[in-house]
């Protein structure tokens, strides 16, 4: 199955029930338009955390008519974090948004030991992009959680990003584990890494799934540049998943694909209980709204 892009995935959701999506911090005129705007589409149904009063003041200036039992009141960043964090926890809801509170603040809540949701032991960021020039989504990992992965750690992070595709309904997502290089280096510790991913999947290791490395982005996003350098590979040219080797790297290619590229761009945390959209708190609306797309996509 291919994803062309964000509109796609939306039509496929047509069909399915409203999760309920926790809000944390939704004293936020942006991630109130995106909330609204799921609502509206179906996709959610929201329980708002934050200052009560200025959630329900910035719904009424939207046109929407709240009901007060939509909304939890809660303090400060911390608070509203906690109370978000343990809704999710109770059961009460199946996705966190995150609002105007800093990621940290989030994220500390949720790996708490006594009261958090983690649930795998390497937590990771995906960066979904929807980029004019390529035929599909693109997921980029990790840009946002994991500074400088190890083995181990690059492993927990294509097992979430592959788990994450078959959650949207891939059958066989392709992943690249992306080096400046194609053949294994001692002068590029990566270039290891990326080989022995290569045959961890080839093993099954990972599930139904393509692993390919090490490999370049031009080769894992462009066919033809693939067929010029005699590279053959089933991953060349059609990559769903770009595996970074850092959060640099991961960071430096999501952020130019969605500005200078002119993509579109969601994204998630994966690795807990309920998925995390992590926007950033200058995120449009439209952004927020594609992260909440993409977190009631999951089955």
């Amino acid at each position: 199955m291919v994803i062309s892009g964000f509109p796609a995935l939306k039509d496929r959701l047509c069909d399915l029930p409203p999760k309920v999506a926790v809000v944390a911090a939704a004293h936020d005129e942006h991630t109130l338009q995106a909330v609204f705007a799921a609502q509206r589409d179906g996709l959610i149904r929201p329980i708002l955390v934050g200052h009560g009063e200025e959630i329900l003041s910035m719904a009424r200036r939207l046109g929407e008519e709240l009901d007060p039992s939509q909304v939890v009141d809660a303090g400060e960043d911390p608070d509203c974090a906690a109370k978000s964090v343990a809704l999710i926890r109770s059961g009460e809801g199946a996705m966190l948004i995150k609002g105007m509170l800093q990621t940290g603040t989030l994220l500390k809540a949720v790996v708490n030991k006594e009261t958090g949701i983690r649930a795998s032991k390497v937590m990771s960021h995906v960066a979904i992009l929807d980029v004019p020039s390529y035929h599909k989504l693109l997921y980029v990992t990790d840009g946002g959680m994991v500074v400088a992965p190890d083995l181990e750690q690059k492993r927990h992070i294509l097992r979430n990003a592959l788990d994450f595709c078959r959650f949207l309904g891939y059958n066989c997502p392709k992943a690249a584990a992306l080096c400046a290089v194609e053949t294994v280096s001692p002068a590029m510790p990566e270039t290891a890494d990326a080989s022995a991913l290569k045959a961890e999947g080839e093993r099954g290791d990972f599930g139904p799934c393509l692993v390919e490395g090490p490999i370049s982005l031009d080769l894992a996003t462009d066919a033809e540049a693939a067929r010029v350098k005699g590279y053959h590979s089933p991953v060349a040219g059609d990559a769903d998943i770009l595996l970074a080797p850092s959060i640099a790297a991961g960071n430096l290619l999501g952020k130019s694909l969605y500005g200078l590229a002119g993509g579109e761009m969601a994204g998630v945390v994966l690795g807990a209980k309920a998925p995390i959209t992590v926007n950033s708190r200058g995120a449009t609306a439209e952004e927020k709204y594609w992260s909440i797309l993409i977190c009631a996509a999951m089955k």
